[in-house]
């Protein structure tokens, strides 16, 4: 049988598919005459979701259908599905006021309602789907994969159609071993009601896997919403430049998803594929990976292609990514200026060594902050945010002091206006360590439901454990009331003005400890 592959983007936020598309351009470098066919649903008006996905497969009549599903969780604190989670589950939780509280109950009935609805609505396309491409195939299968699935693949288990294969990370050697007929049961994958996913199956080291530069005029053939993301001059397009994140940080589940291991793609061929996006307009890029800087050793990789970018001639782009601000070089801050880099992100999550350290996040904040300067020295004059998870573990008021500290000293090295504090409390996610810890310390128990909204879970899900989860409850809550629109920078004035502020050499310093904690101890109301 002649396989037609249809890929589905689910419904989200309208971001660049580079997943999608990566997978689609590797499909066609080896089966080159295969009919391929991408269809972007978060390009379309909701009340049109079912019947342009059904008109899309009456027109193609596929027989793959390889759906993508990018977001469950929702726990953030920006405004989204109807309002903010975060400020809704505070006020609920922590305000004195019981008008405060209603609202904050109304709202997060909102979101939560907007949240399974969301839920039940993908689930429901992936079935009507399935279902209409087998009035054409009756062989037809299905595929789901994509940041979501990879999080919340054993839960999904329950949910989706019978006989689906549910992906796990990378797909492309899934894919491949598929369309040639062969056995694919080694990947990381499992097919709903017919095999059940291995233990640990996330933890398994995807493949390596050669990646040239994608090949944007097929891409465009079977992709007629791809100038969607061509139209604003502001708009980001991602390009990913590597695969793999090797730190351990307690909270996060990159590490898992894409693997320890990382993947350099060539440089050439990573410029190749910007320049043919640049041809056709595009200004701005996104660097998708992980980290675009992992580690250190990887300083050269990150200087060797910012070098062929700007000996590419494309003078006139920006770029931004996800940096660990420990792995700059003054050589490497040099060129990240003069390829026209105006936006970066970094991650500390803290400003307190001491608790850097308990997190397993890896990094030195005296080395960041010398970094910064350096990167400063060079010319950068534009926008960080720096995200910052208070609460996560061991927190106190003196590292709250401390993080106080760091904040005002990046704002001094780039200007008070320059740094961004973005305010996270962590969504706890499966397949992490700090699941693990909520497991030992019976804060969650072995089968929960991590996709579950209800109050009871939510709550601890969204990590705020006391002693100290009122007090900064009230923080946020003033901080919101305050000024909504400057949210982060609001909440460093007011945690300021409560408690002071470390001397910077308290904040960059932590006690040697004779053995690394498995993750932290703290005293948490249940």
């Amino acid at each position: 049988m002649t396989q037609k592959i249809l890929y589905v983007r689910l419904p989200c936020n309208p971001i660049f598919p580079i997943g999608v598309v990566y997978l689609a351009d590797f499909v066609h470098k080896l089966f080159p005459d295969l009919e391929q066919k991408i269809f972007d649903l978060g390009t379309v008006p909701p009340l049109d979701f079912v019947p342009a996905l059904e008109q899309c497969i009456d027109q193609f009549q596929p027989t793959l259908l390889v759906f993508s599903w990018r977001d469950i969780q929702i726990y953030a604190p920006v405004g989204g599905r109807g309002g903010n989670p975060l400020q809704n589950a505070f006020e609920f939780y922590y305000a004195k006021n019981p008008l405060t509280r209603l609202k904050g109950a109304l709202g997060g009935l909102k979101v939560t309602t907007a949240y399974y609805g969301e839920l039940w609505r993908n689930l429901g396309l992936i079935n009507r789907g399935l279902k209409r491409a087998r009035k054409y195939h009756p062989e037809a299968r299905s595929i789901v994969g994509g940041g979501a699935v990879s999080v919340f693949y054993e839960q999904l288990k329950q949910k989706l159609p019978q006989g689906t294969i549910v992906s796990v990370g990378e797909g492309e050697q899934l894919l491949a071993k598929l369309l040639r007929g062969e056995d694919f049961s080694d990947e990381r994958c499992y097919v709903v009601g017919e095999t059940e996913p291995r233990k640990r199956l996330i933890h398994e080291q995807p493949e390596a896997i050669e990646k040239t530069a994608c090949n944007y005029d097929y891409i465009a053939k079977i992709w007629s919403e791809f100038d969607y993301y061509l139209q604003e001059n502001d708009f980001y397009l991602g390009v990913q430049t590597k695969r793999g994140c090797p730190h351990n940080c307690c909270y996060c589940v990159y590490t898992v998803v894409e693997g320890k291991q990382v993947r350099i793609n060539p440089a050439d061929e990573v410029v190749k594929e910007m320049r043919q996006l640049y041809e056709r307009g595009i200004r701005n890029f996104w660097f998708t990976d992980a980290q675009f800087i992992p580690a250190r050793r990887f300083i050269p990789d990150a200087i060797e292609l910012l070098q062929k970018i700007l000996d590419s001639g494309m003078k006139d782009i920006h770029w931004a990514a996800y940096i660990r601000a420990d792995n700059l070089s003054p050589e490497l801050c040099d060129l990240m200026v003069q390829t026209g880099m105006n936006y970066f992100e970094i991650g500390i999550t803290s400003g307190s060594q001491e608790l850097v350290r308990k997190m397993r996040m890896g990094y030195n904040l005296r080395t960041v902050l010398q970094n910064c300067r350096d990167l400063k020295a060079a010319g950068f004059n534009d926008l960080v945010s720096v995200n910052y998870s208070f609460n996560v573990i061991d927190e106190t008021y003196d590292t709250i002091r401390q993080t106080v500290a760091y904040h005002r000293e990046l704002e001094r090295i780039f200007g008070a206006d320059k740094v961004e504090p973005a305010i996270f409390f962590i969504g706890l996610q499966p397949h992490t360590h700090l699941e693990e810890y909520a497991f030992k310390n019976e804060i969650l128990k072995p089968g929960y439901d991590p996709m579950s909204l209800m109050p009871w879970t939510a709550k601890k899900l969204l990590w705020n454990p006391e002693p100290l989860g009122s007090f900064f409850g009230e923080v946020c809550l003033q901080a919101w009331q305050q000024n909504p629109n400057d949210f982060g920078r609001e909440v460093m004035e007011i945690l300021e003005q409560k408690l002071g502020i470390a001397s910077l050499e308290e904040a960059l310093s932590a006690p040697i400890e004779s053995a690394q904690p498995e993750l932290a101890t703290i005293s948490l109301n249940k």
